[in-house]
């Protein structure tokens, strides 16, 4: 038999992890500066969690959730995307009575989708995200996008641009929702099935489809822009007050509007043009009305997602990834039974005081172990023999210059550290 990882998912690899490692460090003293603290939700959440949150209508809930019954014939989901497994926390745990406003991230979280696995989207892959409740003042919006926008900053990526849109308010959408609708009706011919299904129920819905024919049909489409109540209208150009103040450049994208129901006021996307289809490298908005709407009470939020996968895809077309910055630092080679037993002794009392280090494990002969050493690029080897363990003094051999000196055991772990 075969054994082989699922179509769409990936592994790490022991060699790539501290890619990982580099890119987890740099979002966290990000978030730190910005004074996010990290949430961590379940794998797995009620399926009616995503379908009140994420909107019966979108491409998630539709067609792409991993949904199953458990064992007590319970509907269970798993994760398909951050924000609303947060707003299930905050509501659950009453985390909208502390001071607001209330920042909280998560990093290399799981998120599950079943769609067509293709470079930068995957069914499994993982998100860095951030979630901000409790203020509806559009510079914190341009404070959100900041922190995307640092973090790709910091890292050194180019060729990227943030589009920006309005898609209104439960008091201006109505209006542009039945303009919409009567648009779409007089091009039902060019629809496809799934867009017809959702001119009564969700006309916005259509313009976030992937089909060439309904593509065609949206480019004409009446804008959100143009029905935005004077409550929306101010909060968009205010934002873009705030991001120029910032310096960013920016598009105003009438056609952008995300694809998850629970939207309001401010969308974004951050595009670059080194990832073919699959451009968007961060997208997010504001979601108003979310934690009323999931059984909470009236609480305003904000907040992003990327992909780690997909992040670590363009940073290395770009060619901003680093050679592995570890090494391994010391190897403890022993020539007999004795000076084995005396290796492993040092071997812990090493680690005790902070130095990595490794052993032989696999009784490799003495001359074996310099090889693997060597191959394994490891910065420092103690020689252990019999004159060692006889006198306590251990030979120190720099790997990297080749020089060799004879130490105490405590000369030795004050030059190694």
């Amino acid at each position: 038999m075969q054994i082989k990882a699922p179509r769409g998912t990936q592994d790490v690899l022991p060699k790539d992890s501290y890619k990982w490692h580099l890119l987890e460090k740099r979002i966290r003293e990000l978030c730190d500066l910005y004074q996010f603290r990290e949430i961590r939700t379940p794998a797995f959440e009620h399926t009616d969690l995503f379908i009140r949150g994420v909107g019966e209508t979108t491409d998630i809930v539709e067609k792409e959730m991993y949904t199953f019954l458990d064992k007590g014939n319970r509907s269970i989901t798993l994760k398909p995307e951050g924000t609303a497994s947060a707003v299930r926390s905050l509501i659950e745990h009453k985390l909208y009575a502390d001071p607001m406003p209330l920042k909280m991230y998560y990093l290399s979280t799981p998120v599950f989708r079943y769609e067509k696995p293709q470079a930068g989207r995957l069914r499994e892959h993982h998100q860095f995200g951030v979630e901000c409740f409790g203020s509806i003042v559009p510079n914190l919006d341009a404070e959100i996008i900041s922190i995307a926008m640092t973090l790709f900053q910091q890292l050194g990526l180019k060729n990227l641009s943030l589009n920006i849109n309005s898609i209104g308010c439960p008091t201006c959408r109505p209006v542009y929702r039945q303009k919409l609708k009567e648009y779409f009706e007089t091009h039902k011919e060019d629809l496809c099935e799934t867009c017809l299904s959702r001119l009564e129920r969700n006309p916005i819905r259509i313009l976030d489809c992937k089909n060439e024919s309904c593509r065609e049909v949206v480019k004409n489409a009446p804008r959100t822009i143009d029905y935005l109540c004077e409550d929306c209208s101010d909060h968009f150009h205010s934002l873009q007050e705030y991001l120029t103040i910032l310096g960013y450049d920016f598009v105003v994208n009438p056609g952008l509007v995300r694809g998850l129901d629970y939207y309001t006021k401010t969308v974004f996307e951050i595009i670059s043009t080194d990832l073919g289809a699959q451009s968007t490298v961060c997208g997010g908005g504001r979601y108003d009305k979310l934690v009323e709407e999931c059984g909470g009470p009236d609480l305003a939020g904000i907040g992003f997602g990327m992909g780690i996968e997909r992040l670590l895809m363009i940073l290395e077309k770009q060619g901003l990834l680093p050679e592995e910055p570890y090494k391994n630092k010391v190897y403890i080679a022993s020539m007999d039974e004795a000076s084995k037993k005396e290796g492993f002794r040092l071997l812990a009392l090493l680690r005790k005081n902070g130095i990595s280090a490794e052993g032989d494990l696999m009784s490799r002969s003495f001359k074996a172990q310099m090889k693997y050493a060597d191959k394994i690029n490891f910065t420092h080897t103690v020689i252990i023999g019999e004159e060692e363990v006889k006198t306590k003094k251990f030979t120190l051999k720099n790997m990297e210059l080749g020089t060799q000196e004879s130490l105490t055991e405590e000369e030795l772990i004050n030059t190694l550290k």
